[in-house]
């Protein structure tokens, strides 16, 4: 990809205009980081970009006009993405995202409308040139994060630029500079008028930063309140700092810093499914808390969390297998007292799904993040799902028995009755009391003797 982004600023160059890698790739090239890819300015105008993409041999490109009126051509080379932008700056941004006019321009005027200084810069890889009109280079040496120029006027013209400072601030260590800092802190309520699905798209990548840096997951939720955007964003976790838990079980505080303590417990290979379940996983409690003298308790919390964590999701823009998965994670995170009184088929139907182990990460964290912190029932849990793991006694089993050998052998016709004698022999299968065909027959007529019927509810 690195190769083939020279041959477009090269062929470009030649054509006798200005082109060079452009934003993030210039930042991370000069952090020591490898680019995921790489953004290329020019003061080449859109019609011109398609043209040498198109017609110029050595590249033997395709285009695709994904902004075109905003100046942004999206060209396929060498079977790479690059979006490739002419040097323009813009009018005013009345919806706080999109320009309502560009003017093409040049490479300092371009620089200028950028979001910060450490995005701000150009490099020509032709002659390993940093073209440096912002100030991004000291500021990178100096790990300062600074917008480019008026801080409110950078946010105005895209609130999503509030956010994402926090993020390359967290990312990468830096700290703020003052004005912008104040800038961020005084603006954040303007997210609102941001798109939810963006959003989101920044607190997945903030997540994946944790995830590769080897941090606790609950900076990032510190980070967002330091920056007065998790009330803007989740004011659903913002309400739980004044939700107040029994001492005697939760020693360790309110709802919130409870959160926070199960979110620093997870390991760095955390799935993100795995993290927003443990970030909501008590989001109910606000929500039913019930109070009797000094007594506090939280009874059907996990209906209530449930029920608010949809709409969180919903807000948020997550597809909807996501959303089942978290939302089951929440539903069923206080079943960890229950597993060692459940039959071994019940547990194993439970040990087999295929969220089980996503369960337990946050019946893990539950745990962990609770004072005192009582890890016994959690070890037994985990014990057992180990044990009949490594036996590989969770691999699907086979049924002895079949629809058509229910119905033959009680007179039956097709119905969830046979459905149900089927599930009880499957359950006798797992438990070990049957081992073939016959032996399940035999179990299931001493069910119906007993039962005195073959109708099973």
């Amino acid at each position: 990809m690195e190769t083939t982004s020279i041959k477009i600023v090269e062929v470009l160059q030649k054509a006798g205009y200005e082109a060079y890698w452009a934003g993030g790739c210039v930042r991370d090239l000069l952090m020591g980081k490898k680019p995921h890819d790489y953004d290329i300015a020019t003061s080449a105008l859109p019609e011109q970009i398609e043209e040498i993409i198109k017609s110029t041999h050595i590249l033997k490109g395709k285009t695709i006009p994904i902004g075109k009126k905003f100046g942004v051509i999206m060209a396929i080379v060498g079977g790479h993405h690059f979006e490739i932008a002419s040097f323009r700056s813009d009018s005013d941004l009345s919806d706080g995202r999109r320009p309502d006019a560009v003017f093409f321009t040049n490479a300092k005027e371009d620089a200028k409308r950028r979001d910060f200084t450490i995005n701000g810069m150009f490099y020509d890889p032709i002659t390993h040139a940093v073209i440096d009109y912002v100030g991004g280079e000291d500021d990178l040496k100096r790990q300062v994060i600074r917008f480019i120029g008026d801080p409110e006027q950078r946010i105005r013209e895209d609130y999503l630029r509030i956010i994402r400072g926090v993020r390359f601030k967290f990312t990468f260590g830096f700290t703020y500079e003052t004005r912008t800092e104040q800038a961020i802190r005084e603006h954040a309520h303007l997210i609102r008028k941001t798109s939810t699905e963006r959003i989101k798209d920044e607190i997945s990548k903030m997540w994946k930063a944790v995830r590769s840096h080897h941090l606790s997951c609950d900076l990032v939720i510190q980070e967002l309140e330091h920056a007065g955007l998790l009330k803007e964003i989740l004011p659903e976790i913002e309400v739980m700092k004044s939700t107040p838990q029994p001492p005697q079980f939760h020693a360790e505080g309110d709802v919130y810093i409870h959160t926070l303590r199960c979110l620093k417990a997870l390991h760095h290979q955390t799935p993100e499914r795995v993290i927003w379940g443990v970030l909501l996983h008590d989001v109910g409690k606000p929500a039913v808390i019930h109070r009797d003298g000094d007594l506090i308790s939280f009874h059907g919390h996990e209906k209530a969390g449930v029920e608010i964590a949809m709409g969180i999701l919903k807000r948020l823009h997550f597809r909807k297998v996501d959303r089942e998965h978290i939302l089951w994670l929440i539903e069923h995170h206080m079943m960890l007292y229950n597993f060692e009184k459940m039959k071994k088929s019940t547990r194993r139907r439970w040990f087999m799904h295929p969220w089980f182990a996503d369960l337990l990460q946050v019946m893990y964290a539950d745990s962990v993040g609770t004072s005192p912190v009582n890890m016994d029932e959690y070890n037994r849990l985990e014990a057992l799902y180990e044990q009949e793991r490594d036996e590989k006694l969770l691999e699907p089993m086979k049924p002895l028995l079949s629809g058509d050998d229910v119905m033959h052998a009680f007179g039956l016709k097709p119905g969830a009755e046979v459905g149900e004698l089927i599930r009880l022999a499957h359950d006798a299968q797992i438990e070990g009391t049957v081992q073939d065909r016959e032996q399940a027959l035999e179990y299931l007529r001493k069910v119906a003797r007993v039962r005195g019927r073959l109708a099973f509810k």
